[in-house]
């Protein structure tokens, strides 16, 4: 039976948002409150957790392929002494304008792939995110419960569930992960 996954964005997410930047090297990467507690109960339930996350950055020319990942080698790392680590990253590093892209949010595919590649079941699944591509990008792929973090981004698509930050991410995880 394909196991049941929760799916995060990462910037405004998993770590606090660079606001209208890009985290570009470790330094400048910082956990968001709550989101270790939040992953390891993902993985206590027998959910995979997988991160989804667009940047951009790298399309710019603005850090390497291999400086993302390091980023995410250093994550997992620390993720990883709390049992907290991701099953899968995928990353979309297009740029917005880039018209062969099939991986940009709102499409689905970053979520499609992590369900063949890990033998996920969408249908059963959750995202959490904090823009509307996010939101979008889980309802497209078939995902029934969407978890919006409040962000200074505008929002126009209505999630399932909304918090004002990461710090009750886990509190609510706990009431939707049978």
């Amino acid at each position: 039976m394909s196991r049941r996954a929760v799916f995060f964005d990462r910037d405004g997410v998993v770590n606090l948002s660079p606001g209208p930047g890009y985290v570009l090297r470790w330094e400048d990467f910082h956990f968001s409150p709550g989101i270790i507690e939040a992953l390891a109960l993902c993985r206590t339930r027998g959910y995979a957790v997988v991160l989804a996350t667009s940047q951009q950055g790298v399309g710019k020319k603005l850090m390497t392929q291999a400086d993302l990942d390091f980023i995410h080698a250093r994550m997992q790392a620390h993720l990883r002494e709390h049992g907290a680590e991701f099953d899968g990253i995928y990353a979309c590093t297009c740029l917005k304008t880039d018209p062969g892209c099939l991986c940009r949010k709102p499409s689905p595919e970053m979520l499609e792939r992590a369900a063949v590649e890990h033998d996920l079941d969408l249908s059963r699944s959750l995202i959490v995110g904090d823009a509307d591509r996010d939101i979008e990008m889980g309802t497209n792929a078939g995902v029934p419960l969407t978890i919006r973090i409040e962000s200074e981004n505008p929002h126009l698509v209505t999630a399932t569930h909304t918090l004002p930050d990461t710090t009750g991410l886990a509190t609510l995880l706990a009431t939707l992960l049978d």
